[in-house]
């Protein structure tokens, strides 16, 4: 008899199992073959062991007799089970057979035939209808059908059934055939129920998957058909349509597309009817018309740039040159780069035209955005949708306008922001224009990050006086100093002009304006650094003038300086001009103005009194100050003059008391009016001065002295002393005004007066 050590196989007695004939034959030994009728005994192992790691403790105590009812060609064996036996005691010998004592174990008869066939009826009915639902039924028929009793559907089933070796010993350790046989039941049903369900799990998924992949197409085939159709009837697309195209094709980053696409199926689910809808249809319109997609780097010309800035600006050639600088530079790195640029100056100096200029060179797109009289932050960040009446902030309402992403923005009037309740758009403009975060720039409207980072930036102010701090150091200040005479006649003959012309209608030819005519204009009605005014009265004169050339087509009007009062319909412009008759205690000095240079006179005069200092002319703090100091240094330098200043009140005038007066430059004018005014000597009113003393007789620079230089030549001055200090900025004066200036500079205050003839250098010694 042979032991065959087995695992993991639902054994029953009356079975039919299908053992490998190697494995008979290992477990015989290997010396003998396998025939029809050998003697059997199955042993089941407790653990799935090869037979060399097996013991004696290795197998269940219960084991079945069977014998070889067939062999086939395919290498296995078919072995009829027939009674279960107890394993008394077990041998695995050396070689790695297995020796047993054994000893029947008896079956309890309970088990009726009638019921047993009812069972095993029904079990392969269910059977049958399981496999009913594969496509292998056909072949699984022919299997059932070898089904003879609930032991052989046992074994057959064995393979398949999710049951531990523990179960299945607990089915063969049964005596009672009835309850064996319920057992059994319950095991097969089990599987095949659960073998059901999970079918109809599948087969129900299979169907969800197959549907899923069948909507999807149809809808991609109805996409394509529906994009067809749009490209035929762009006309007929809904608004839903049109900002899906629009958001796919617009390049926006992840964040912005997110933000996007969940607003439009807002719109979607809202409909056109919703009272939201207005909102989410002119917020998509503003996102889906920015330009998101980074535009390329240009090579740029240089010689180019140069020539369009000549054409289109006469002079400034400190800001042009600075300029090209920062286009070289862009040119150089192919991105955006280098410090914002601010352009401090007069109204009318072109401040704000150049920047239109710098556009044209860069071959870019002009955007300007005015600053003027703003006071709230949302202004510039943009108000958040959830109010009435939302916007986008000024910069990216400039973006959206100029249809690209590397604009060259101009932000005009920064020096006009205020701050309010509201937050302060100063502080807000900071984030704007610092290169290190406008790369994510969110506004709140938006709800997104744009990049600015390739936006040009260019600033004007007339003054530095009320831009914050922070927001100052994040620019360069590039200063736009007023227009000589020369080149007001310059811009005037080949800029305002013509275009004035072309504005009023007057054909080429038509009408002439001489150069004295225009110098006749820019000298007497005109008393700014810019040429805004000067813009104006050109206007006007080709306005009065469009008249006769309209009723007199076939006639040439020149205009002579002789009309232009009458054509104007205003009197001259009265510039200071120097005295006609000098005066002790009178000195010429220079101011600065928004409008440009002008020259003032300090009037000084003695009163019978006692000592005190009377100051009129609407001066402010730092001039008052500065007459203070003036006193002293007088006192000091005339030590025997000091009683005039005990028995006479001291009064300083500055003339035109209806306009206030303020700045630290008038420190040297007081002093030398003083001192004349002490020694009785007269200082030449053709003689003009400007600069800020200390206590030590120092004398400090200034700011704006080209703008005072042309103000003294314009008012017929000869010479001019100002702070050494000052000599760099000379560069800057427009050599025509050089040339009819004779420029001193000094740097104490005893040397100024030693020039003007009011302080000796014997007494000075002495």
């Amino acid at each position: 008899m042979i032991v065959v050590p087995t695992y993991n196989m639902l054994l029953c007695p009356d079975a039919a199992l299908y053992l490998p004939l190697d494995m008979l034959r290992r477990s015989a030994g290997g010396s003998k073959g396998i025939a029809l009728g050998d003697k059997l005994i199955l042993i089941v192992a407790k653990e799935n062991q090869s037979l060399a790691d097996m013991t004696d403790e290795s197998f269940y105590p219960i084991g079945v007799v069977g014998s070889v009812s067939e062999l086939n060609h395919q290498g296995f064996a078919v072995v009829r089970t027939e009674n279960r036996v107890n394993l008394e005691e077990v041998f695995v010998n050396p070689d790695h057979t297995v020796q047993l004592t054994i000893s029947r174990r008896n079956e309890v008869e309970d088990l009726e035939s009638a019921v047993e066939a009812e069972k095993l009826k029904n079990l392969l009915q269910e059977m049958r209808t399981f496999a009913s639902g594969f496509n292998w039924a056909q072949a699984a028929e022919g299997f059932i059908d070898q089904i003879h009793t609930l032991g052989m559907a046992a074994c057959a089933m064995s393979p398949w059934l999710e049951i531990d070796n523990a179960e299945r010993y607990a089915i063969l350790a049964e005596d009672s055939r009835l309850e064996r046989a319920e057992h059994i039941e319950r095991v097969l049903y089990d599987y095949l129920e659960v073998g059901r369900i999970t079918n109809e799990a599948v087969s129900s998924q299979q169907k969800e998957s197959q549907q899923r992949y069948k909507e999807a197409a149809i809808k991609r085939q109805i996409e394509h058909l529906q994009r067809e159709l749009d490209e035929m009837h762009p006309e007929n697309l809904t608004d839903v349509q049109k900002f899906q195209r629009k958001i796919e094709e617009s390049g926006m980053n992840d964040t912005a597309r997110r933000e996007a696409e969940k607003v439009l199926n807002r719109l979607k689910q809202e409909g056109r009817e919703s009272v939201e809808s207005g909102m989410l249809y002119d917020w998509l319109d503003f996102v889906t018309s920015l330009s998101w997609k980074k535009e390329e780097a240009h090579p740029i010309d240089l010689e180019a740039a140069r020539k369009i800035l000549d054409e289109d600006h006469y002079g400034l050639r400190k800001v042009k040159e600075r300029i090209i600088q920062q286009i070289a530079v862009m040119n150089l790195k192919k991105q955006q780069s280098g410090s914002i640029l601010l352009f401090v100056g007069a109204p009318g100096t072109g401040k704000t035209s150049i920047g239109k200029s710098i556009a044209r060179a860069l071959g870019r797109a002009y955007s300007r955005v005015s600053l003027g009289g703003v006071h709230d932050e949302s202004d510039i960040r943009g108000h958040r949708r959830t109010y009435i009446g939302a916007m986008p902030g000024r910069i990216m309402d400039g973006i959206q306008k100029s249809g690209v992403s590397n604009p060259v923005m101009v932000l005009d009037e920064v020096d006009k922001l205020s701050a309010s309740y509201n937050g302060s758009p100063a502080s807000a403009l900071l984030e704007v224009l610092d290169p290190e975060q406008n790369n994510s720039f969110t506004d709140h409207y938006m709800n997104m990050p744009y990049d600015l980072s390739d936006v040009l930036f260019i600033c004007t102010a007339n003054s530095t006086d009320t831009i914050p701090e922070p927001l100052l150091n994040r620019m360069e200040v590039i200063q736009f100093t007023g227009y000589s005479p020369l080149e007001k006649l310059q811009i005037a003959s080949r800029h305002l002009v013509p275009r004035s012309m072309e504005a009023m209608g007057v054909p080429e030819g038509m009408l002439e304006i001489p150069e004295e005519t225009l110098s006749a204009l820019i000298a007497d009605y005109t008393m700014e650094a810019g040429v805004r005014g000067l813009r104006k009265h050109i206007d006007t004169l080709c306005r009065s003038l469009a008249v006769r050339v309209a009723e007199h087509p076939e006639e040439k009007v020149t205009v002579t300086p002789e009309v232009l009062r009458e054509t104007l319909e205003e009197r001259p412009t009265e510039h200071a001009q120097v005295l006609p008759e000098p005066k002790a205690g009178v000195v010429t000095g220079l101011a600065w103005t928004q409008a440009g240079g002008e020259i003032l006179y300090i009037e000084t005069l003695f009163t019978k009194g006692k000592g005190e200092l009377i100051i009129t002319g609407q001066l402010g703090d730092v001039m008052k100050e500065s007459a203070r100091i003036a006193v002293s240094l007088v006192k000091a330098l005339f030590p025997d003059k000091a009683e005039l200043f005990k028995e006479n009140d001291l009064h300083i005038h500055v003339p035109a008391g209806a306009v206030p007066k303020d700045g630290p430059s008038a420190g040297v004018t007081l002093t030398t009016a003083l001192a004349s005014l002490v020694t009785g000597e007269i200082v030449d009113p053709h003689i003009a001065m400007t600069g800020e003393v200390s206590l030590r007789g120092a004398v400090s620079p200034i700011g704006g002295l080209p703008e005072k230089l042309m103000a003294a030549q314009r008012a017929g001055v000869t010479r001019v002393f100002i702070p050494k200090a000052n000599v760099f900025d000379l560069k800057d004066v427009a050599q025509e005004v050089k040339d009819k200036l004779e420029i001193t500079p000094v740097s104490s205050v005893e040397e100024l007066l030693q020039a003007v003839g009011v302080l000796e250098k014997e007494a000075l010694t002495a």
